[in-house]
């Protein structure tokens, strides 16, 4: 049986977002608990300290893409994880592109420009530009004609990879390719994401 609701962990303008956003799209209930950047708020249910973290029912996950998997998986009926042991792959190969190559993009800009100390702080913009321009091109190719990132359904790669979108319009990373900037359109304007941030 399923509990009556999921304990989301985490501080709002975060990597949290992507958590709520999978909930509100599945239509599953939750409640926030507010934890506090740089504060002991997560000690016991996160190993770095960091959210977000979900707590269903006993059982802890941390980690964003984990999570939001492990709900599709959980969810299976609504249609967001995959079908079957090759679609499994794809949605990791997906998940691990994302996060190891395209949001370390956004992560590394925000860090030298806000979170690390002052004295810590190196100018990485040019690298950055690069490195983003590079990492949208393999995006443009990766998403070719679909709609979504599996095809025309959407699924929970399309939760990380259009938050990691928002990030890099945050950090004004020009997006030059028509095809990726509307598919970050697409994914943003859904009515979960609005429920999401509110």
């Amino acid at each position: 049986a399923r509990p009556m609701s999921y304990r989301v962990h985490g501080s709002p303008i975060s990597r949290m977002t992507r958590v709520t956003l999978m909930l509100e799209e599945l239509g599953a209930p939750y409640e926030l608990v507010h934890a506090r950047l740089g504060t002991r708020d997560l000690v016991g249910l996160s190993p770095s300290n960091k959210g977000p973290v979900l707590v269903d029912d006993g059982f802890v996950l941390t980690d964003s893409a984990a999570i939001c998997l492990y709900l599709a998986d959980k969810h299976g009926d609504a249609g967001f994880g995959p079908r079957d042991a090759r679609e499994r792959a794809q949605m990791e190969s997906w998940l691990f592109f994302a996060l190891a190559e395209f949001e370390a993009v956004m992560w590394t800009k925000i860090k030298h420009r806000v979170l690390l100390p002052k004295e810590m702080r190196l100018d990485v913009g040019p690298w950055l530009a690069a490195e983003f321009a590079r990492e949208l091109k393999t995006l443009h190719r990766r998403l070719g004609d679909n709609d979504y990132a599996m095809g025309d359904r959407f699924t929970c790669v399309d939760v990380i990879l259009g938050h990691c979108g928002r990030w890099a319009m945050y950090a004004k990373f020009p997006i030059g390719s028509e095809p990726v900037a509307a598919y970050f359109e697409r994914v943003l304007a859904r009515p979960a994401y609005a429920r999401a941030i509110a």
